[in-house]
């Protein structure tokens, strides 16, 4: 994958490898603290031994709710990577700590430690996030943030796999963790020295060292962008869910599964590794660029994978299960296959809305937006613990939770749809382009990245629109003839995907001119939209005559056109090839759809033959029987 070229960049490979280093010293330390409090303690500083497990997570995530305003802050007033040299140094000094906290077997001191790392990646958070976009080109930010998901749970796994078997050692397990902690963080500082300068954002803000304050102005300034706030409680609640099922691990084998510790150590391997994978899956998927799509396909598998952990039930295994026994078992395989592909889904769920924050961000305050996402996320995370103790105390099973959060799933997932529609439309879009069609774009570079454009495309189907919605990352408002929006389900999607609705001037004039007057607001906003100027599909699958419309819109908002030729839709189920389209079986699957994209035209060049014919050669495409015989050949090809 094309991705793995970032790691091989100096904008980028020095950053993910001290993000690596500082979640596997978190967990490293972490973990071998549980492993102690589990197996060596009956209590620390009056807190009973069983308690104390979920004591330590509380004592990590503190300080997410009492500092992470004003890390934002820091992150955007000052260059990010001073800010991050500061932070490493810190790190070693807390690990010195620990290490004296291990080797004279003074656990409090471990308890600090594990909040002082709690800390630390509170103001590492920001940055990490925040800086990937003053690094990565746009096209690269997909990719950045899908390595930099995979790369930490991968260190999360690492770092607790390590850290129970190494302090487990019975001779030395102490000296040996103090050394792995301390070599790391040294390892963490020096490669966090190669990353490069990431300007202030920000130099005027006042930074307040009062958490109350900051905290609440930072989760005001996030819900004022509707999208990223929703983006940011989507994220919130993967860290709900996923903190619950790591939670439900350990008691589901040994309880539900009657299986070893082992398995309890495969399920995490599987559970992180398949995150790794759905992240890294991101770019392919999505041609990297942002694609919201994906976010509801992550959510329907989620659920249904969730669901059918509730299926399985209870197995009645016999004996106590090893990894081996549970890999040689049906029920068993079906299990992990559950927990890769549920993950897996997680991983294409969380990069695309993690790169939305990033991208839609105001720069100003991207590092505080960041802040005040992983405030919410430790929110989120703390009334996940309460609700499995909630649902424990009611007597449910672990098969029950797991249903109960299959359906808090679809609830969350229906709830942020229906209040930001343009995640299950690029659903819809992406699934026909990607899944009932292979889509391939072709100059994709022509379209602007910012301001206002207008596409033109020829209009072979009824779904040309979506298609060329699936192409593209930008929102895009389309124009399209009232007679098209027939059907509850057809409304439903245009009137959510804002689709501009138009009429000849004959038939309703006042629907035109409204048209015209929000084609011409919507380009004012910077927006993109699409036109297609033959005003109607074609019945014949060559090209019809491009109406002057297109040269009023150009004419009263003057802006560049863009000119699409979609190549390979004739003959498909949306089409009128063999007569009327969607009145015949579809005899096409996974076909070869091209949208070719030529150059910018400039607005004063525009006029409504000129785009036709560039159009046409774009396309090869024929003229329709009667139309202006252009110097253009060739057909509208199946491919």
């Amino acid at each position: 994958m094309s991705q793995f070229r970032l790691l091989r960049q100096k904008n980028f490979a020095p950053l993910f490898w001290t993000q690596f280093l500082g979640a596997f010293n978190d967990n490293f330390l972490k973990n071998a603290l549980i492993i102690i409090a589990t197996f060596q303690l009956k209590s620390l500083m009056g807190i009973p031994s069983e308690q104390l497990v979920v004591v330590s997570g509380g004592i990590f995530i503190l300080p997410f709710f009492l500092f992470s305003a004003t890390a934002g802050q820091l992150a955007d007033k000052y260059d990010k990577i001073k800010i991050i040299r500061v932070v490493k140094i810190v790190e070693i000094f807390i690990m010195l700590l620990s290490a004296a906290g291990l080797l004279l077997q003074r656990y409090e001191i471990l308890l600090f430690t594990l909040f002082m790392m709690g800390v630390h990646s509170t103001f590492f958070g920001p940055v990490k996030y925040s800086i990937l976009p003053q690094h990565l080109k746009e096209s690269e930010l997909v990719g950045g943030n899908a390595l930099v998901e995979a790369g930490t749970f991968l260190s999360i796994l690492l770092g607790t796999i390590g850290g129970g078997v190494l302090i487990s050692i019975k001779s030395g397990g102490s000296l040996v963790v103090s050394l792995g902690l301390v070599s790391v963080a040294i390892a963490g500082y020096f490669s966090c020295l190669r990353i490069p300068s990431a300007p202030a954002t920000d130099k005027n803000i006042k930074v307040e060292w009062n958490p109350v304050t900051p905290t609440w102005k930072v989760i005001q300034t996030t819900r004022k962008n509707k999208t990223v706030f929703l983006s940011i409680m989507g994220i919130s609640w993967f860290w709900f869910f996923g903190g619950a099922v790591l939670s439900l691990f350990p008691h589901y084998c040994k309880d539900t599964l009657r299986a070893s510790e082992g398995v309890v150590t495969l399920f995490l391997a599987v559970f992180s590794v398949g995150i790794g994978l759905g992240s890294l899956l991101c770019e392919r998927f999505s041609r990297k660029r942002l694609e919201l799509g994906l976010v509801p396909l992550g959510s329907i598998g989620i659920t249904f994978f969730s669901a059918d952990l509730y299926r399985i039930g209870s197995p009645n295994f016999d004996h106590t299960m090893s990894v081996l026994d549970v890999l040689k078992n049906y029920t068993g395989i079906n299990i992990v296959l559950d927990l890769l592909f549920l993950s897996l889904l997680s991983g294409l769920f969380i990069v695309p809305l993690n790169t939305l924050i990033q991208e839609r961000s105001d720069a100003m305050f991207r590092s505080r937006i960041i802040a005040a996402n992983n405030i919410i996320n430790a929110l989120f995370m703390v009334m996940a613990s309460g609700s499995l103790v909630l649902m424990l105390s009611l007597g449910l099973s672990y098969p029950q939770i797991f249903l109960v959060l299959a359906i808090l799933n679809g609830i969350v997932a229906i709830y942020i749809y229906t209040l930001l529609p343009e995640f299950l439309f690029r659903f819809i879009a992406w699934g026909l382009a990607n899944i009932m069609y292979k889509l391939r774009v072709e100059g994709d570079e022509n379209i602007p990245s910012k301001g206002p454009v207008i596409l033109v495309c020829n209009h072979v189907s009824f779904i040309d629109w979506l298609i060329v919605a699936a192409a593209f990352p930008r929102p895009t408002h389309f124009v399209m003839d009232y007679s098209m929006a027939k059907g509850w389900l057809m409304k439903r999607l245009m009137k959510r995907a804002k689709v501009i609705l138009i009429a000849p001037a004959k038939e309703d004039p006042k629907m035109l001119e409204e048209a015209f007057d929000q084609i011409a607001h919507d380009l004012t906003e910077g927006e993109v939209v699409c036109v297609f100027p033959e005003g109607k599909i074609t019945h014949d699958g060559k090209l019809n005559l491009f109406k002057p419309g297109i040269e009023k819109v150009v004419t009263r908002t003057p802006v560049p056109v863009v000119p699409l030729a979609l190549v390979g839709m004739w003959g498909s189920f949306f089409s009128r090839e063999g007569g009327r389209a969607l009145h015949k079986m579809p005899k096409r699957f996974f076909s070869r759809v091209i949208l070719k994209v030529g150059k910018p035209i400039p607005p004063n060049d525009v006029t409504a033959l000129g785009l036709q014919e560039v159009v046409c050669k774009l396309g090869g495409f024929q003229l329709s029987q009667g139309q202006a015989v252009l110097p253009c050949t060739g057909t509208e090809r199946k491919l």
